[in-house]
């Protein structure tokens, strides 16, 4: 309420906000209701007076030296302490150490107190007085994580020279499960560290470095007032509480969670992967702000991937929506709702910067995304154990979704007369635009039993419901990102820029803007999805992102793209088992996925002359599968296109 903004080129300010619909006043009188999704994702919409939120790229903190990331994080944990009395922020819990309550001291003596502390671990080499605490906290304040940083060491991209960051973070992880036992050894640490290493992401999957180097990183790596070997600072912590605090605004609580779908998907190779989803469901609402489909193998999918997917709103993402007409048009035949029906809904697709996340597992919390996290002002908590009580939050939700999406899926499978085909039917990126638009249209409609007021316990809202009520009741509209950012927050990699453009994954992108820069030699900044192939984003010498397309993104416009697709398919399919047939032999098994032709005989060549000919009503019975044949329809075809 009261608030400045701009929008459609012109600055207007908030008198109201009602189910979910913000009013808007304009200084010549003029008047305007708009609904707070499409609000903050139009184009040009900004807050004035308001410093936009400008996260740190993953790939800039990459360049950060380990040493240099292990002191800004230890530094980041006293200036916590000094502020709010505890190293983990409110959030953490626990009790003030005696000298950092803030019930008891003032601000600078609490500072003057971490200068004697510092200077007593042996950080006088640093020159740790009150001044430099303060000046630090202050840089904080101002540039949040980035701010600790010691430029002084800041060096060009390399791939190599640093400890592995899954490593990293499985040493963070194992410290903070030994954290207050007497007796835990600095060998224990590594030892858990390995387990933990080899638990996430598989047996030999991750180089681990040598045990001395191992030891060193424990030792940059724990805070430095509880080494390994130390006491709890507190001989008691306190009470348990019933359960997680309740979330009572919209993008408060967002948890992360995966699950496993019933389905197959056939993947690059041809081969047959089961898919799994990693999906981030706002706790108020129950909205899925970012789902993303993966092979089940790959683990859960990196968390700079799915805040870009919940933080930037999908109209402002570049090449939208000319990338879902192309989705769409890849899928089945009869879809949810029309591709113009599906713009408009995708369009008020709630997307927003939380303000804390809830994460299953710590290892995926590399330095990066804590850096981006810190300068975005989220909030990082660990999942609770999934005890009965823990099971009926979003992993119980997200399980629902998964099953009710697989029937979807299969239902939609078997109108495209692929319910007597073996083998998977769907690619990977067919079927996440299928979840996305079954999201889209049918799960944030859909009333959820979760979703109820207490005096109201038989009337229960739709995700997409709740969302407008709850924005209502708060008072205040979560903000998203900028369109720009959502190439930043992707993982980054250095390709060559060839005559030809870049090579991705098996696949070209290319596009005019690279062409002042092709064949001079060097590698470039490449930002791609993991699981979206359609573009990448290049860093020019401008030092912006370039969206580039994939050069064959538009084979799903082309006629008999999908029957090409499949027959391919089925051809690897038949290969990678074996079944290629030897030369003079008329051995020839089904292929997957492939409709069976008439074999040759009597039985036949007596068939009638009306059934053979193209153009007749026998010809017409083919087509249409009616007598198993599975001849295409080219007629129809040609309709269609």
């Amino acid at each position: 309420m009261g608030a400045q903004v701009t929008f459609e080129d012109r600055a207007w300010q908030v008198t109201g906000l009602v189910d979910g619909r913000v009013h808007l006043v304009a200084e010549d009188g003029a008047t305007g209701c708009v609904l707070a999704v499409r609000l903050v994702s139009a184009p040009g919409f900004s807050v004035i007076g308001a410093a936009a939120a400008e996260p740190p790229a993953p790939a800039l903190w990459e360049t950060v030296p380990l040493a240099a990331q292990e002191r800004a994080l230890a530094w980041l944990r006293h200036i916590r302490e000094v502020e709010t009395g505890l190293p983990g922020g409110p959030a953490g819990g626990g009790t003030p150490r005696p000298e950092y309550d803030p019930q008891r001291f003032t601000l600078a003596e609490r500072e003057e107190a971490k200068a004697r502390e510092l200077a007593a671990l042996g950080w006088a080499r640093a020159r740790a007085s009150r001044t430099t605490v303060q000046r630090r906290r202050l840089v904080y304040q101002r540039q949040g994580l980035w701010g600790l940083v010691d430029k002084r060491h800041l060096r060009t991209f390399s791939p190599t020279g640093r400890t592995d960051e899954r490593v990293v973070a499985a040493v963070l992880e194992a410290l903070r499960r030994r954290r207050g036992r007497s007796k835990t050894t600095t060998l224990q640490v590594i030892e858990l560290a390995e387990q933990i290493v080899a638990d996430t992401y598989g047996p030999a999957r991750v180089k681990l470095p040598g045990r001395s180097s191992l030891y060193r990183l424990v030792k940059a790596l724990a805070d430095p007032a509880e080494p390994p070997g130390s006491a709890a600072r507190t001989a008691a912590g306190p009470a348990r509480s019933g359960g997680p605090p309740p979330a009572l605004r919209p993008a408060e609580r967002v948890h992360i969670a995966g699950a496993r779908l019933g389905l197959q998907a056939v993947g690059e190779d041809g081969g047959v992967v089961p898919v799994a989803v990693t999906a981030a469901l706002d706790a108020a609402s129950g909205c899925v702000l970012a789902a993303v489909l993966h092979p089940q193998q790959d683990g859960p999918v990196q968390l700079s991937v799915l805040l870009a997917e919940m933080a930037v709103p999908r109209p402002q993402r570049p090449g939208w929506p000319a990338l879902l007409e192309q989705a769409h048009a890849g899928g089945p035949a009869r879809r949810l709702v029309s591709l113009p029906a599906r713009i408009e809904a995708t369009a008020a697709r709630p997307a927003a910067v939380p303000e804390t996340l809830i994460v299953e597992s710590a290892a995926a919390v590399t330095s990066a995304v804590l850096a981006v996290c810190e300068s975005l002002g989220i909030s990082l908590e660990p999942a609770p154990l999934r005890t009965a009580g823990a099971k009926r939050g979003a992993v119980r939700t997200l399980a629902v979704l998964a099953g009710l999406f697989s029937r979807h899926a299969t239902t939609a499978e078997e109108a495209c007369g692929a319910g007597e085909a073996a083998g998977a039917y769907w690619s990977m990126p067919q079927l996440q635009d299928l979840l996305d638009e079954w999201i889209t249209v049918r799960w944030h409609q859909r009333p959820q039993e979760q979703l109820r007021h207490p005096l109201l316990p038989r009337a229960g809202l739709a995700p997409k419901e709740m969302w407008e009520v709850l924005l209502g009741v708060a008072g205040t509209v979560p903000l998203p990102l900028a369109g720009k950012h959502y190439g930043e927050l992707l993982p980054a990699r250095r390709c060559a820029l060839t005559d030809s453009g870049i090579r991705l994954g098996g696949r070209r992108y290319d596009d005019a803007c690279l062409d002042e820069h092709r064949g001079r030699g060097q590698r470039w900044e490449v930002h791609h999805h993991p699981h979206d192939p359609r573009q990448v984003f290049v860093r020019l010498p401008d030092g912006l992102l370039h969206a580039v397309g994939w050069a064959d993104g538009e084979h799903t416009l082309r006629p008999f793209d999908e029957m090409l697709r499949r027959r391919t398919g089925g051809v690897l399919a038949h290969r990678g088992a074996g079944g290629g047939a030897q030369p003079g032999s008329d051995q020839t098994g089904p292929l997957p996925g492939v409709a069976q032709q008439p074999q040759e005989g009597p039985a036949a060549t007596d068939r009638t002359d009306s059934s053979a000919v193209p153009g007749t009503a026998g010809a017409r019975d083919m087509a249409s599968g009616s007598g198993g044949f599975g001849v295409y329809d080219a007629e129809a075809e040609a309709r269609q296109w």
